[in-house]
């Protein structure tokens, strides 16, 4: 018998996971993580470490409940393009069809956005030919909204986000200096069958609460990785991790597209290097998953993913959670 999962502990713990996109589908919490390989690697900033291979999919039916693991549903041998480093991905639901967004390498080492469709939440997933043209970088949250899609994706370093400064890929390029604007997400509109970009890619702005730019040197806000949209009360809040200084921060615009103004921190730092989420609303409550690396003792390759509930203020601020 499975045990139940309480709040913040580990949702599995026969396999490690992280990275997880919750979404609710047929009435239970659908968990979409990436699986952390069992094995000792050396850290460093381009994420050599991270070289999980395969996807599983997990599902809660509300709190105290217990996690099943619905097994592996993609591998990266079943991805023609994709080499290496299938990372954090997203799920949605569109056209009778459920679809997996997910980054790996190429063979020419370039991280882009694949697609995976089921019948089913729980997989398994078949993926298509090629990557959505156009594609690149790491950490793809599908957010759908009045009938349009839109994907907001995007990673510094290992992520190779600043590589494509200039619309096309250089490989020893650098992020902007510490007193200009911060690179922001990519977001880009999603075509109706999902497989591909209606339109060019656009970066988005965040600024502060002055309409000025949030600075590449100001680590405690700068966007860094894991961008992650959903909507409160009629606005658009942009969350994200600010990578070096390890936090959950966010954002709220009108605009799906932004600009978004800085507002504050979601979650402190957990044990680990990275901290990556997901937001999502089910029955009356709200709640943010996460991930750490307590399992495994604070291997950095070796996270596990959980969950805790989140709460608004009256204002529509977030309360900061401390795990």
């Amino acid at each position: 018998m499975t045990k139940p999962v309480q709040p913040n502990e580990p949702l599995v713990t026969h396999i490690y996971t992280a990275d997880p996109s919750a979404h609710v589908f047929e009435g239970k919490i659908y968990i979409y993580p990436s699986h952390d390989l069992d094995h000792e690697m050396i850290s460093n900033d381009n994420g050599d470490q991270y070289n999980m291979e395969d996807y599983h999919v997990l599902s809660i039916d509300g709190d105290g409940s217990p996690c099943v693991d619905h097994g592996e549903v993609l591998h990266v041998k079943d991805v023609p393009w994709a080499k290496q480093q299938m990372w954090a991905p997203d799920a949605a639901y569109k056209n009778n069809t459920y679809y997996l967004f997910f980054p790996a390498r190429d063979y020419d080492d370039i991280f882009r956005i694949g697609v995976a469709t089921s019948a089913s939440p729980s997989g398994p997933f078949t993926p298509e030919p090629n990557y959505i043209p156009g594609s690149y970088s790491i950490d793809p949250a599908v957010f759908v909204d009045d009938g349009k899609s839109y994907i907001y994706f995007g990673g510094l370093w290992g992520g190779q986000l600043e590589k494509w400064q200039t619309g096309s890929f250089v490989p020893d390029a650098e992020g902007p200096s510490e007193t200009a604007p911060a690179l922001g997400p990519i977001v880009a509109e999603l075509s109706e069958d999902m497989l591909s970009f209606e339109g060019e890619p656009r970066e988005i702005s965040i600024i502060d609460t002055n309409g000025n730019p949030i600075l590449a040197g100001d680590e405690e806000r700068r966007y860094f990785e894991g961008p992650w949209v959903h909507k409160y009360n009629g606005c658009y809040y942009l969350s994200y991790s600010t990578g070096t200084t390890h936090n959950i921060v966010y954002a709220i615009s009108k605009d799906p597209l932004g600009p978004y103004e800085y507002q504050g921190k979601i979650l402190s730092p957990v044990i680990g290097w990275t901290t990556h989420h997901s937001i999502v609303q089910f029955k009356e409550k709200w709640y943010l998953f996460y991930h750490d690396s307590s399992l495994s003792g604070g291997a950095d390759n070796k996270r596990s993913v959980k969950y805790t509930e989140l709460r608004y203020n009256d204002d529509g601020t977030i309360q900061t959670i401390h795990p």
